[in-house]
């Protein structure tokens, strides 16, 4: 079929291989990958700060933007999260109610697309790794993703997954909450990254690039050896 991606902000400005290895993954199954240029930030800070008259700019942007398209994929639970969930909250009662529904019926987050849209586990990928996965609040929370990436990492070849044993914590980032409440937000990040430190993994596995960028600042600041990788860049490796 053909895909369209969603780029949210940090992969776009930080971490732009995320998007290169969704699209990798989805063109080895055989599906047209496409990217609207045009697109722009889903509109969440704005959203998250009580902006709404900003916030629902952004986001008819983003329904005009992607009018037409079929699936809408992106490798962010949050982001995916505020596109599907958050859109309807914010334009609700308005003329872009139902445009807002349309949309959210078409987009999904990249480990759910493959595994409860397309059927598919297996990717081809090789991972000679021990790993564990951390659940973001949005993908778990939100969109009720559990049990796709895990069964998206059991398929791969080589890779050793183990569960943390603060599976479902909060890593503390929060997007502005992590500005507003630096103190509250490292704790949390303390609490997470330890966790997932723990289990002595070689990799921390994250659909959502901004709970990288948390876990990852907290453990290069504690001198831990981890790292965190995005579950894209795992299933395009060979």
């Amino acid at each position: 079929m053909d895909v369209d991606l969603f780029i949210p902000c940090f992969v776009d400005q930080m971490n732009p291989r995320v998007g290169m290895a969704v699209a990798t993954v989805l063109e080895r199954l055989g599906h047209t990958v496409n990217f609207r240029p045009a697109q722009t930030c889903c509109g969440q800070p704005s959203f998250n700060s009580g902006y709404w008259d900003e916030a629902r700019t952004v986001a008819i942007r983003a329904l005009d933007v992607f009018e037409g398209a079929g699936a809408i994929v992106g490798p962010s639970g949050s982001c995916v999260a505020m596109m599907r969930v958050f859109y309807q909250e914010l334009l609700a009662g308005t003329p872009h109610e139902q445009r807002a529904l349309d949309l959210a019926s078409r987009t999904f987050e990249f480990g759910e697309f493959l595994v409860d849209r397309l059927g598919v586990t297996d990717v081809g990928a090789r991972f000679p790794h021990r790993v564990t996965y951390h659940d973001g609040c949005h993908g778990l929370r939100e969109l009720r993703i559990k049990t796709a990436p895990r069964r998206l990492l059991a398929a791969v070849a080589g890779l050793d997954l183990v569960e943390c044993d603060e599976p479902e914590s909060c890593c503390g980032f929060g997007g502005l909450f992590s500005v507003k409440f630096p103190m509250i937000s490292t704790a949390m990040a303390e609490v997470k990254a330890g966790s997932l430190a723990r289990t002595e993994c070689d990799w921390i596995v994250s659909s959502d690039p901004s709970c990288q960028l948390q876990i990852d600042g907290w453990l290069s600041r504690q001198g831990k050896k981890p790292r965190t990788i995005h579950l894209a860049e795992v299933l395009a490796s060979t």
